[in-house]
């Protein structure tokens, strides 16, 4: 293309663009012109402006006159007060005071002041004193919860807590509502003991068995539970002497009582089978020995209480409507178990317990248990026990009855 034609097409493109950049300032110019004017506008003058009938008027009595009533002004009676509210707020976040005097729902150790701080809180707003709550508000009185507890109460009523669960009925439940005495000798666990005696020098006497649950009405609580509960019941004692290692004589039991618990008290009712029998082995080399067929067809009813959470007293009466050999109809024993009721962890703590035995074959004589020693008690209750153990009085085995001892030694107990 020659010069000549370029400086041609070039003139009209040049004027065009300066052009359209003239026009492209005016426009600028008057819109920064038309904001102004709006932003600097009088009240009167916005006043004025007309709106769109779709908007309503701004004149109140255009209201109809029905809306005060509907909607009352901020100093009508009708709202609650601040005191009022911070009240109910507080009864609120402490939910056992109305059912449980004595239990309160504030954290041990925070006082009336930490009551007031939450409840300065209105509903829906977090508590600031209870914003990282301790174990007393884990739900259905965890062990963690009746341990925070017992500083701020004498311990009764801690298992109250639970007095808010449901009541359900339950398959093969977990934990137990009336356990083994610990101190009594025909209790099913596993258990073996060591003992040595005036008479009869070292015995070996140990204990196979469990208490089960398999129906259950009441709270599904595995540590403490609350309601009725049917459970099923199978031990045997065999007693062998040593060095020999000889059975001398094994009794056996098998049972099935009906448990209940509320808050404190327990109960039990039920029926046992109850047999003695002479080991093959002893009765062979010993042919004076006089066998005989102890047997017992039992109904008892026992009755318990917690004076503390870790302390319990007991009683127990049995009457057998079938007895044979040398056996008497009724049986009667007491005792108390001082044992701590939370889980103690790897350290363990301290037990203390006691059973007396009183049958009527032995004019009512019967025995004296005595067991002390450290235990360790897990979250679901079960417990294992190492301690030392003295017995005073008939033998609880049914072929030897009639026969005294007194014996001490250790032993190792684990109760379900």
């Amino acid at each position: 293309m020659s010069p000549h034609r370029c400086q041609r097409w070039l003139v009209p493109v040049l004027v065009g663009l300066v052009a359209l950049l003239g026009l492209t300032r005016s426009v600028r110019a008057q819109w920064t012109a038309s904001g102004s004017a709006a932003v600097t506008q009088s009240p009167a003058d916005r006043s004025s402006t007309p709106y769109p009938a779709t908007y309503p008027s701004t004149d109140p009595s255009t209201y109809p006159s029905s809306y005060p009533s509907t909607y009352p002004s901020t100093g009508s009676p009708s709202y609650p007060s601040t005191a009022d509210r911070m009240a109910s707020s507080r009864a609120a976040a402490m939910p056992y005071e109305h059912s449980l005097p004595g239990i309160t729902s504030t954290p041990a150790g925070l006082g009336d002041a930490a009551a007031g701080s939450a409840g300065d809180n209105l509903p829906g707003e977090p508590a600031s004193s209870l914003a990282d709550p301790p174990s007393l508000y884990s739900p259905y009185a965890s062990p963690e919860a009746i341990a925070a507890q017992r500083a701020a109460s004498n311990g009764v009523g801690d298992r109250g807590l639970l007095n808010d669960q449901p009541w359900t009925w339950q398959v093969l439940p977990p934990g137990l509502m009336y356990k083994s005495y610990l101190a009594g000798g025909r209790e099913p666990r596993f258990s073996t003991q060591f003992v040595h005696d005036r008479k009869q020098g070292w015995l070996w006497d140990s204990t196979l068995g469990a208490r089960v649950g398999l129906i259950r009405y009441g709270t599904d609580s595995g540590f403490w539970p609350e309601g009725w509960q049917l459970d099923a019941e199978a031990a045997a004692f065999p007693l062998m002497n040593l060095p020999e290692r000889e059975v001398v004589a094994s009794d056996y039991r098998i049972g099935m009582p009906l448990t209940r618990r509320v808050g404190p008290w327990e109960m039990k009712c039920g029926y046992y089978h109850y047999c003695a029998h002479y080991g093959d082995e002893y009765v062979l080399t010993r042919p004076d020995v006089n066998r005989i067929n102890y047997v017992r067809e039992t109904l008892i009813f026992g009755l318990a209480t917690y004076l503390s959470p870790d302390f319990r007293l007991y009683s127990e009466v049995g009457w057998a409507f079938h007895v044979d050999g040398e056996s008497e109809p009724w049986e009667f024993q007491f005792g108390f178990d001082w044992s701590p009721a939370e889980p103690t962890g790897f350290g363990g703590a301290p037990f203390l317990a006691t059973n007396c035995h009183l049958r009527q074959e032995n004019d009512f004589g019967g025995n004296l248990s005595v067991e002390t020693g450290w235990q360790w008690r897990g979250a679901t209750g079960h417990l294992f026990r190492i301690g030392l153990r003295y017995f005073n009085g008939m033998s609880e085995q049914g072929q030897l009855f009639d026969t005294f001892q007194e014996q001490i030694g250790v032993g190792f107990w684990y109760d379900f």
